[in-house]
């Protein structure tokens, strides 16, 4: 049976601190995938984070509608993808699929793909999903700021506490209980929206959520070592 994996990573971590383009952090990242023995197939879908925050924020004061906001960070999210592309230079396909039907004809190149956004109203971590679902992808791994998903915000509360396994039914109560009016909004989307919970649900992939501001975590799950920090969803 092909082994196959989809990668999310948050736009944002691509950037330092002060705002620029972590080139350092994205020579590690690459320099990982590359190692691809394990894997018939890697893809990546990465997020448009704090830059497409702050053009759908400047959209926002030109009144404009969360469609086109939508579209902004879509576009920005390729963009991102473009850095990835990038770095890896022979390892990955060269293009940025931009839908299912482009996806499907990278796919028979047998190189690393790196793809953003699809349609408005879908988060990445959607996009990552069903991306995984239509490749039978074994896992998601999805990349973000914190160590995994906890019962609180752990940026706001120091008694955070870190999940180490989850259940899809256990995520969805979890999510109910969180979602707010601004979860579907143009750059508001959280680790997990509505629509990704319901591709998880249909398709059971495993699901971990590890940190990746330090990729030390994500390392060690791509070497297939064990006692890695994070969060493990699945049914």
């Amino acid at each position: 049976m092909k082994k196959n994996v989809v990668i999310k990573i948050g736009g944002s971590l691509l950037f330092s601190e002060d705002g620029n383009i972590d080139t350092e952090k994205i020579r590690e990242f690459c320099t990982i995938i590359k190692n691809k023995d394990s894997y018939d197939s890697v893809i990546v879908v990465c997020g448009g984070g704090i830059l497409a925050r702050q053009y759908i924020k400047a959209l926002r004061k030109f009144n404009m509608n969360e469609t086109i906001c939508d579209l902004m960070g879509i576009g920005i999210s390729r963009l991102n993808s473009k850095l990835l592309v990038a770095n890896l230079k022979d390892f990955a396909y060269p293009q940025v699929p931009t839908s299912i039907e482009e996806l499907s004809v990278a796919l028979n190149f047998k190189k690393i793909i790196v793809m953003g956004g699809i349609q408005p109203g879908q988060s990445t971590t959607s996009v990552a999903l069903e991306v995984a679902e239509y490749n039978n992808a074994k896992n998601v791994i999805v990349l973000t700021n914190v160590k995994g998903i906890y019962d609180k915000d752990p940026n706001k509360y120091t008694d955070a506490k870190l999940y180490n396994t989850l259940t899809i039914k256990q995520l969805q109560d979890m999510l109910l209980d969180s979602f707010g009016d601004n979860q579907a909004s143009a750059g508001e989307y959280r680790i997990f929206d509505a629509v990704s919970l319901q591709i998880l649900k249909r398709s059971k992939i495993e699901v971990i959520v590890i940190n990746g501001q330090d990729l030390q975590e994500f390392k060690k799950f791509w070497n297939g070592e064990k006692g890695v920090i994070g969060t493990v969803i699945s049914s």
